[in-house]
């Protein structure tokens, strides 16, 4: 697509539908969006980028309060919407539609195929796949705010236009390595629900210095962490301005017996124990006795033996050996922990799925198990079976 594409911006409801209409129902659209969430639990869409070969508008949500045409566009089954690093943009979406459109091309995800190292910046990607260096002046904007200067139309819409010739490029060259295919499984789990939408009781599986809590103080904070989350939802506000981390874990090591207890914690502003405190004290006292939940198994490894350390790094070799034969980065087929939990037996790590596992992850299970081994010939590593 040219950088001279004339850039629609569309904030009625007549010029959505016309756009629409114009697009049709093509194989694919490149999408991206801009938002903040600063002040808000939900990230606040401000405005949404969409191109084709043929066709490149940014449109307002802020000045159009029925997106309904473009909504439709985004969520048909048989478009293919194409992003880079498209998580953000797809929570937003999910928010909006209540589901996730699918199918997604991710470009930061399929750039791993190519070489590139795990979170390729979109710039990096335009500036190694096009030769185009992307203007990064408008970064930090406020998009909340009206009216939108060309310039930064100008720069969001780079955001979509670049991104239809890198997608073609992309996939033209995954098609010429027979690549194409691998993707499937990294796309499903992508659109996944579960990633967007996390339980209130499952919040405090994200409080920063929970990890280091037992005991009541751990059933405490997680009836804390639960009630901040579900507050910060019906308020729309950042989980900060309920109850920061650091107090919600200090309330759950003191576990206050009143309110005046409440007062004397550090940190907790005079505000939340006024308007909060009664509702606080009455969760700190009715956790107190529960049983915690038990942390997730997250693959935190045992100590492992001089030998099992020995046998990583083998492994290593082996993943390195992998990454030249296939001309990818090694450190995106695997880390070293997922082989040290591999050799501890865990099987659930990402080398064992989709294409990492016929790259690399079958070789590793046969080393493991013996039926492979490594050696050198020509001053060369190599594997015998």
């Amino acid at each position: 697509m040219s950088q001279n594409t004339d850039i629609r911006y569309i904030d009625t409801t007549e010029e959505l539908q016309h756009f629409c209409d114009d697009l049709g129902t093509p194989d694919w659209i490149a999408l991206d969006t801009e938002f903040l969430r600063e002040k808000t639990y939900y990230p606040k869409l401000c405005l949404l980028q969409i191109a084709t070969t043929q066709h490149v508008a940014c449109i307002d949500p802020i000045a159009i309060p029925d997106l309904g045409p473009v909504l439709e566009l985004i969520f048909h089954e048989q478009v293919i919407k194409v992003m880079h690093s498209g998580r953000q943009d797809l929570e937003i979406l999910y928010h909006l539609g209540g589901k996730v459109p699918s199918p997604v091309f991710d470009t930061q995800i399929a750039a791993l195929l190519l070489g590139y190292p795990e979170q390729v910046g979109y710039a990096n990607l335009v500036r190694d796949e096009l030769g185009i260096t992307l203007d990064k002046l408008h970064t930090r904007a406020d998009w909340s705010l009206r009216p939108l200067s060309p310039e930064q139309l100008r720069y969001a819409a780079d955001d979509v236009v670049y991104l239809v010739d890198v997608y073609r490029q992309l996939t033209r060259k995954l098609d010429q390595l027979e690549r194409s295919d691998w993707l499937g499984e990294d796309f499903q789990r992508l659109i996944n629900p579960a990633l967007y939408d996390i339980a209130p009781e499952d919040a405090w599986l994200k409080v920063k210095g929970g990890n280091r809590i037992r005991g009541e103080s751990l059933a405490v904070m997680q009836a804390l962490a639960g009630w901040r989350e579900r507050v910060a939802r019906e308020k729309d506000r950042p989980k900060g301005w309920i109850l920061r981390d650091d107090a919600l874990v200090d309330i759950a090591r003191h576990r206050p017996q009143s309110v005046e207890d409440l007062g004397k914690i550090r940190g907790l502003s005079e505000g939340l124990v006024r308007h909060s405190g009664n509702r606080l004290v009455e969760l700190v006292k009715a956790a107190a006795g529960n049983k915690p939940l038990p942390f997730p198994d997250k693959g935190r490894t045992a100590k492992l033996s001089a030998d099992q350390g020995a046998l990583v790094d083998v492994m290593m070799a082996i993943v390195r050996l992998s990454g030249e034969r296939n001309n990818l980065n090694p450190a995106v087929l695997a880390t070293r922990k997922q082989l040290e939990k591999l050799v501890l037996g865990d099987t659930d790590v990402a080398v064992l799925q989709g294409w990492r596992n016929r790259l690399v992850g079958e070789q590793l299970l046969t080393f493991i198990q013996g039926e492979m081994t490594l050696s050198a010939q020509d001053g060369k590593l190599m594997l015998v079976e």
